[in-house]
């Protein structure tokens, strides 16, 4: 075990707390700024109001790219681990040389820049007639939050080993059964680890949703357009909200994946 004197204790202390003021000192503005009145670009301290969540409650615009971002990011998020379960047992059971080629085209539009895959997408959908919508910005955002689902699967799968499937093939039981009886359920942290995810990014994209929406917007998009003329009082109480609720997500995560990891510690 290192030994540190104090001065040099004191001052990892003071460059932790300036990272941790860099990193997230700045969300505490629109936090406090949804809870007081501004008037005129000046913060009214004195003044603590609740109107910026009530005017968030009446904008329909904002809230309906809340919705549509939600659908899009659940969907892609269940599609991405169905998709991804999938092509990772196949990956671990099977022998055939066509499995890395495979992960090759899984990991390729993770790799590649996102306007680039964005592009592609929308030349594939374009020639193919697909009209863009929500159904073309849920494609685009599996196609890329598959590879890490898929590689977090992958990881886990082999951790396992093949014993266990072995000894449910010879104890009679059928490929549905094994999946269902013992592979799923070992699968079950990593599955929400890749799904938490999985959802952060696909709730943040914006570069192929740009290029592959058609009239719905998400909400990045929604904000993006509003930077020209810059964001009202509501937006902050949004932000409080969806920190809110990220926090409360991961505290979920996390409370579902410490039992396992305790359990399997011992």
């Amino acid at each position: 075990m290192i030994r540190l004197s104090g001065m040099a204790t004191s001052l990892l202390a003071a460059i932790t707390l300036a990272v941790f003021l860099l990193l997230y000192g700045p969300l505490l503005i629109p936090i406090l700024s949804s809870f007081f009145t501004v008037s005129h670009g000046d913060v009214l301290w004195n003044q603590p109001s609740l109107s910026a969540y009530g005017a968030l409650a009446g904008n329909g615009g904002i809230l309906k790219a809340v919705g549509n971002t939600l659908i899009v990011g659940f969907s892609a998020t269940l599609l991405s681990l169905a998709v991804g379960t999938l092509l990772a047992i196949h990956y671990c059971s099977g022998k055939s040389a066509g499995r890395e080629a495979m992960q090759f085209a899984i990991y390729l539009p993770f790799l590649m820049p996102p306007i680039i895959t964005g592009l592609a997408l929308l030349i594939f959908f374009r020639e193919t007639g697909v009209p863009r919508s929500l159904i073309t910005v849920i494609v685009g955002h599996t196609v890329f939050v598959q590879a890490l689902a898929y590689r977090t699967i992958v990881v886990r799968l082999q951790s396992l080993g093949p014993s266990m499937i072995e000894a449910s093939a010879d104890l009679g039981a059928s490929a549905f059964q094994t999946l269902v009886h013992i592979i799923l359920p070992n699968l079950r942290s990593t599955l929400i680890g890749a799904g938490v995810l999985s959802f952060a990014l696909s709730f943040d994209e914006t570069l192929i949703t740009l290029l592959v929406t058609g009239t719905e917007s998400t909400l990045p998009i929604r904000l993006w357009a509003m930077m020209r003329l810059g964001f009202t009082p509501d937006i902050n109480a949004l932000v409080t909200i969806v920190l809110v609720l990220t926090v409360l997500l991961c505290v979920f995560a996390v409370r579902q994946l410490l039992p396992e990891a305790q359990s399997n510690s011992e």
